[in-house]
């Protein structure tokens, strides 16, 4: 009897919370926001593609480093929401920065628990 693979909530959230992302640069490229569309796109996508690479982690301290990678973007992309949120001339990014809070905790608790093991 076969069972199903765990389902890894940190992977899943970020892989959603990634096409968010880039649903919100292509409304900031709509804006002719160019700049601002680039560079969070990359960090905002990259929260999850390094959460994913920390799975095929050839090593504790490199799973812990792709993870260190993961919360350091997880603040730029902070850092590029709350500027469209508290811009009066781009989309509001509230429900996205809301959506970040859990997935910064996450990868939070990830690191420490990792680390103290």
């Amino acid at each position: 009897m076969e069972t199903e693979p765990k389902e890894n909530v940190i992977i899943n959230l970020t892989f959603e919370f990634a096409l968010k992302i880039i649903d919100l640069c292509d409304e900031l490229d709509g804006l002719k926001k160019f700049a601002l569309s680039n560079q969070l796109f990359k960090s905002g996508t990259s929260i999850g593609a390094n959460a994913r690479e920390a799975q095929n982690a050839e090593s504790k301290a490199d799973f812990i480093h792709k993870f260190k990678i993961s919360a350091k973007e997880v603040e730029e992309t902070e850092y590029w929401l709350l500027l469209c949120k508290y811009s009066k001339k781009l989309p509001d990014t509230t429900q996205l920065l809301s959506e970040l809070e859990p997935i910064k905790k996450i990868i939070n608790k990830i690191i420490g628990t990792s680390k103290r093991n």
